[in-house]
């Protein structure tokens, strides 16, 4: 089983993580810009974060045949906070880099009106850039968020086929589906999706438009979640045919409309690792 996770915070990760993750067969992530967990309190910060997501993370990824790409933006929680501002800013010298793949994360957090000027304004460099756009729905007040979130994304213009809509759930994948976006799922042990729900989800609606993530952040996360939903479509009879469509082309597709996706020189399914060492073959 090949794996691309569309949506995953390795820099809440150790090194280890990544071993798990490439015996998993994950063999791509992007990693998506967010809150740290703590405010940070100046555009610097933001800088010597973004340089470590085009720069390092590639590189601690790389050691066990794992590709990195990287979404950047002022996130939405960050985006209330006035000293925060001047980040957008910033955004144009790094939303021009090759391993930027999208704007992201953006969206909604409290529903601000700060936020709401922050996130049209993003959905703008996407378009400017010429890359898709990652959304972030509140956790929240989510169904409002959700119709609140399309209705600035078709404001904006922007081709609602060039958007990922994430951390949906059952109450949301309705309208986003209406609306044509991508839907994306976040896989997490307690909370807002599980492989199960995730495999009903896909019975009703089928594996078209759909990304399956694991976000693997600072709270209680897990980064094979993406291996388990697989496992647990087929457990429910999917062909591996839809497993592979979930799991891999429909990330490759989506984030491949930057232009930037780099995927050439992968190893081969079934490869395993020995320290930082890729055996083929398992031999």
């Amino acid at each position: 089983m090949r794996i691309f996770d569309p949506h995953i915070h390795m820099t809440s990760r150790t090194t280890d993580d990544y071993q798990r993750m490439a015996e998993a067969g994950v063999r791509a992530v992007v990693e998506p810009a967010f809150w740290l967990g703590q405010p940070r309190t100046n555009p610097g910060s933001f800088a010597d974060y973004f340089d470590s997501l085009i720069g390092w993370e590639p590189f601690r990824a790389g050691q066990f045949g794992i590709r990195h790409h990287a979404t950047i933006a002022l996130n939405p929680k960050e985006a209330n906070d006035p000293r925060c501002r001047p980040v957008l800013d910033l955004l144009p010298r790094y939303l021009a880099k090759d391993g930027v793949v999208a704007v992201g994360e953006i969206g909604y957090d409290s529903m601000t009106p700060a936020e709401d000027e922050v996130f049209a304004a993003q959905l703008a460099l996407a378009l400017d850039h010429d890359l898709p756009a990652l959304v972030h729905t509140p956790h929240r007040d989510k169904a409002r968020g959700t119709s609140r979130s399309l209705d600035v994304v078709k404001e904006s213009g922007i081709d609602p086929g060039r958007v990922l809509l994430d951390h949906l759930n059952e109450v949301t994948v309705d309208a986003a589906r209406d609306a044509g976006v991508w839907l994306g799922f976040s896989i997490y042990p307690d909370t807002k999706m599980s492989p199960d729900r995730m495999v009903e989800i896909l019975r009703r609606y089928g594996p078209e438009r759909v990304l399956v993530n694991s976000a693997a952040d600072w709270g209680r996360s897990d980064p094979l979640l993406t291996l388990r939903t697989g496992e647990a479509m087929l457990a429910a009879g999917f062909e591996a045919d839809a497993v592979d469509r979930v799991l891999w082309r429909n990330p490759v597709e989506f984030y491949g409309q930057s232009k930037r996706l780099d995927l050439s020189a992968l190893p081969e399914a079934g490869a395993t690792y020995a320290g930082n060492s890729i055996l083929r073959g398992g031999s």
